[in-house]
């Protein structure tokens, strides 16, 4: 669910790249803060790496074919440290395999980023009190939320030449075949924390 090139006006574009850039910085100053943030750096490569793989896995849910997002996982377990590792992902996934655009690489900063950090707020809110019910929410609602955002800025950049109707319709069934997607990615979440916390419980985030 990456937005390709072309696909929204240059101003969009550039506007995706000023709010990314902005999340970019937010995240850093955010990260500066940490008592020792070096010490993350195998976690952020390993879950870059984890994060940057899994759109190479195609699942088809007719209409469409899907692929592991995990924003929900990114942010749970990586906080702050999420977005930069998200732009570091989406880019090489540009670069390398096509999927998404070097132009809309903003707009896709930012339906992945928003949605990891609504994901680590979820979890710090409830997730030390309810890790269960924390991680299938912040999995499944990232994904439901990275959903609303690509639509909304699909209909929002339609050339008026472009049957706003049939737009809509597309995107209704790129919505619902999703929809298994969301509930799968909060499955994995809970269940990786919860195998966390058996045998790393250091390895877990604090709820």
């Amino acid at each position: 669910m990456h937005l390709p090139d072309g696909i929204v006006p240059v101003e969009m574009a550039l506007a995706g790249y000023a709010c990314s850039a902005g999340l970019v910085a937010l995240a850093l100053h955010r990260i500066k803060t940490l008592p020792d943030p070096q010490a993350e750096i195998p976690r952020v490569a390993m879950l870059t790496t984890v994060f940057f793989a899994a759109s190479l896995i195609a699942v088809p849910v007719p209409p469409a074919s899907v692929h592991l997002m995990l924003a929900g996982l990114m942010g749970v377990m990586l906080g702050w440290f999420a977005i930069p590792a998200i732009m570091v992902g989406l880019f090489l996934q540009a670069m390398l395999f096509g999927h998404g655009g070097i132009t809309a690489l903003g707009l896709n900063g930012v339906i992945f980023g928003l949605p990891a950090l609504g994901a680590f707020g979820i979890w710090r809110l409830i997730g030390g009190r309810w890790p269960d019910v924390g991680a299938f929410l912040a999995g499944s609602g990232a994904v439901l939320a990275a959903l609303a955002l690509f639509a909304g800025i699909v209909l929002a950049g339609l050339p008026a030449v472009i049957d706003a109707g049939a737009e809509r319709i597309a995107l209704q069934l790129l919505l619902i075949a999703h929809l298994p997607l969301a509930l799968a990615e909060g499955v994995i979440v809970m269940t990786l924390l919860r195998v966390l916390r058996r045998v790393e419980p250091r390895l877990v985030p604090h709820g």
